[in-house]
């Protein structure tokens, strides 16, 4: 099989794993090739819309394990392929000269054992660090029930690590991952927490949850994630929507995958590491799902409208970030702004307040921004209904025109 087939099929089997940030790792280069830069590095979008910054492939689609969910899952009769080390070298350096990418994302299938494929991607990441001096971004999946001495080579040769929960719960992955132990997973998370450093995995380690393959409720998915922050310290979890590619008694029976219930995981997950929420504030026993409806920020703020409407002039930094519209940048200048002056309607935009959908929930120095009387949970959240609609297929039809 040549190269060029080999890529198509790996880089194809690659693009269901979401858990490939790029951010928040420096390293210059010094007489070698590539750089990793503290913002991030180029990114791109895939035809599903998903952000892609990295050269994303597998070194291989063969796998030992049957998941139910996956492409490359054992019983599947599809075409294998297997890259060399030096063959991913080879790729990843003649991508990055022709400025197509600036690091590389190595995920793998299960072949011959763990041990085996982690001391394969090792080689791998050995020969382009030491061999062809590549310094730019490389983030790799750990593979559960390796050594912990492979662990150890793996982590201080890149960037980011990620080893993947897959489902929300231990009953899932029973159900439709017998092969897996999420035990596996902890161990890498925890080693990773307690080794990382400048040298060891300096962009730290991430996961992934797969959404809608199983039953579970977003209440049990963000208090997984949650508990996983807690725990970890990890600098993200990403969501995928399941995708129906295989046929099995025990998948759901889906049309489509449930891309607004991913989106709003997402924005949810927002808040709990940059808004100071709580899942608590978001969910509950009663509500254990999010409204599809409305972000859920917007969500919050009109199921405790007895919070609002909150004065610009006057709340508090953490008030703020609860004032749908408002972000932590916008949040930050108000804070610096009022020390020097009073801050009226006309000012919040040019600080970056979304106001049509902050001017329900806001006071500017004592004065409602809409009249008294539009003041009701029907009103408003019509509007912010209305709104959230809009941006939904505003989004929809720039991926359909990209």
């Amino acid at each position: 099989m040549g190269l060029q087939e080999k890529l198509m099929i790996l880089a194809d089997s690659a693009k269901y794993d979401a858990s490939c940030s790029s951010s928040g790792s420096t390293r210059k280069s010094v007489g070698g090739i590539g750089n990793v830069a503290t913002y991030g590095i180029c990114h791109s979008f895939a035809a599903d819309g998903r952000c892609i910054s990295l050269l994303k492939i597998l070194l291989t689609n063969c796998c030992i394990f049957d998941c139910k969910y996956c492409l490359n899952r054992r019983s599947n009769n599809i075409k294998r392929a297997v890259f060399t080390p030096e063959e991913i070298c080879s790729i990843t350096l003649n991508f990055y000269r022709r400025n197509y990418i600036e690091g590389l994302f190595l995920s793998s299938g299960i072949i011959k054992s763990p041990d085996y494929t982690m001391e394969l991607m090792i080689e791998t990441i050995f020969l382009l660090r030491h061999k062809y001096h590549f310094n730019g971004y490389i983030h790799a999946k750990a593979i559960p029930g390796a050594s912990e001495s492979l662990l150890k080579k793996l982590g201080s040769l890149t960037d980011r690590l990620s080893a993947n929960v897959e489902l929300p719960t231990e009953n899932g992955l029973k159900l439709l991952a017998p092969n897996k132990n999420s035990k596996n997973v902890t161990q890498i998370m925890q080693y990773v927490k307690n080794n990382q450093s400048k040298k060891y995995v300096p962009a730290g380690q991430s996961t992934q949850m797969i959404i809608g393959a199983t039953k579970e409720t977003d209440l049990d998915i963000m208090q997984k994630s949650s508990n996983m922050y807690d725990a970890f310290q990890l600098k993200r979890v990403f969501y995928s929507a399941y995708i129906p590619i295989n046929k099995d008694n025990l998948l759901p029976s889906l049309k489509q995958p449930p891309l607004v219930r991913e989106n709003r995981l997402y924005q949810a997950d927002w808040l709990l590491r940059y808004y100071n929420f709580k899942v608590a504030d978001l969910l509950s026993p009663d509500q254990p799902n999010f409204n599809i409806l409305i972000d859920p920020k917007a969500d919050y703020a009109l199921r405790h409208l007895d919070e609002f409407p909150k004065e610009i002039n006057k709340c508090s930094y953490y008030d703020l970030l609860k004032i749908p519209g408002v972000g932590v940048k916008s949040a930050e200048r108000i804070v610096k702004s009022r020390k020097h002056f009073t801050i009226h309607y006309e000012d919040l935009k040019r600080m970056g307040v979304v106001l049509k959908r902050a001017k329900y929930f806001i006071l500017c120095n004592g004065k409602y921004v809409v009249p008294m009387e539009f003041f009701n949970k029907n009103f408003i959240e019509s509007n912010v209904v209305l709104e959230e609609k809009n941006i939904i297929a505003m989004k929809s039809e720039q991926l359909r025109l990209f």
